[in-house]
């Protein structure tokens, strides 16, 4: 028992030394309002948080030039004055000078607003993602359509006599036309849509660079199709006036998916309405409206509004152009057999004008159209029919 005892005394010591202890040190109490410190997240009263610049002298009434150096991009003065009606300076031309905020429009497909978040909203809401559908659903179509039927074959074989089809001057407006095109097309698809499937790969830097570059391309292609597309429109215009069989030809879709194409002449009313639709139409609003945005049309007063409405025709003329062209370039290409030789060398054979074109075929056989229109280059061109 007194074993017992005295080890119970002992444990009752030890438990209540540092009790002992701790009541012989002097704890001064912390003052009111002070943080501890010790670890672990502090908190304060967010309505105490100001931003550091705030202390500066005369922060209150800083203009947004002096804003600017203690808070980049903080540009409340200027928008004070503008929502208190002060009259300032815009570099702007006549007769805007001044006028910060454009008037209330409506634009098809935007709401009651300034014209200026009236075009954001027509360019963001409707050309970018109809645009954008339009073109994918159109190189969709052709590739599903390749996949299934393949290139359009000769039911015949070639017979090795050779038709000019286009000359040297005809392939060099067509080449100049189709190298700007596609330089404006790449370009512009960047620029337009580049910010959802290529910035999230290069990063901003990279994709920055890439898109300065295709914009500066994009300026200098610009003359080029404007003045190859006139020499293609004035190179072409007469054998793609409208003729009898024509609307036969449509109708039948040219007899494409049939065993026998329906008889046309050197174009047939497929190309004939990319020619007057997509070439013609569409290709002059395309230029058009780009020197309007390069400011390149003397004595046009370039408004805002003027500008905006030019950017949506623009791009609205473009995205129906460059979804008509993908038939034309398709069937120019890999579509169908002989075609691209016929624009690269300028010939193509018997069998395949006659099974493509055959009026213009008889009027070859018939000595109505030369077969060969310009000399050979060397003894082993191709030669006449």
């Amino acid at each position: 028992m007194k074993k017992a005892f005295a080890a119970v005394c002992l444990l009752v010591l030890a438990w209540g030394s540092p009790v002992l202890a701790q009541d012989k040190l002097k704890v001064e109490p912390a003052p009111v309002g002070a943080a501890a410190d010790v670890g672990g997240i502090k908190s304060q009263n967010i309505l105490d948080v100001k931003p550091d610049a705030s202390a500066d002298a005369g922060y209150a009434t800083q203009t947004n030039a002096e804003r600017a150096k203690v808070q980049p991009g903080n540009n409340a003065p200027v928008w004070r004055q503008v929502s208190a009606g002060v009259t300032g300076f815009a570099s702007l031309p006549y007769p805007e000078a001044g006028n910060l905020i454009q008037p209330f429009v409506q634009y098809p497909g935007s709401r009651v607003t300034n014209a200026g978040e009236a075009w954001r909203q027509v360019r963001n809401d409707w050309i970018i993602p109809y645009g954008g559908s339009l073109l994918i659903i159109a190189v969709g179509a052709l590739a599903i359509f390749y996949m299934r039927k393949g290139a359009i074959a000769l039911h015949e074989a070639p017979t090795g006599r050779m038709i000019e089809r286009f000359t040297p001057f005809e392939r060099s407006a067509h080449w100049a036309n189709a190298i700007a095109f596609s330089i404006l097309a790449i370009s512009g698809l960047v620029m337009a849509f580049g910010k959802f499937f290529l910035y999230p790969v290069l990063g901003g830097t990279l994709y920055g660079w890439l898109t300065y570059l295709l914009k500066n391309l994009h300026n200098f292609a610009g003359p080029l199709f404007a003045v190859s597309l006139v020499i293609v429109i004035v190179t072409f215009v007469r054998d793609n006036l409208p003729a009898k069989g024509d609307l036969n030809w449509l109708l039948k879709v040219g007899g494409i998916l049939t065993e026998h194409q329906v008889k046309s002449g050197r174009f047939n009313a497929g190309e004939k309405v990319v020619f007057w639709g997509g070439v013609f139409l569409l290709g002059l609003i395309v230029v058009a409206s780009g020197l309007m945005l390069d400011k390149l049309i003397p004595g046009l007063v370039y408004e805002r509004s003027t500008m905006q409405i030019t950017h949506m025709v623009h791009a609205v003329a473009t995205v129906l152009m460059m979804s008509m062209f993908a038939l034309h370039i398709y069937l120019g290409t890999i579509g169908m057999d002989g075609a691209y030789d016929g624009m690269k060398t300028g010939y193509v054979d018997e069998t395949w004008a006659k099974e493509h074109h055959e009026l213009w075929y008889d009027d070859v056989k018939a000595g109505r159209i030369p077969a060969q229109r310009t000399q050979p280059a060397s003894p082993g061109s191709p030669v006449k029919a």
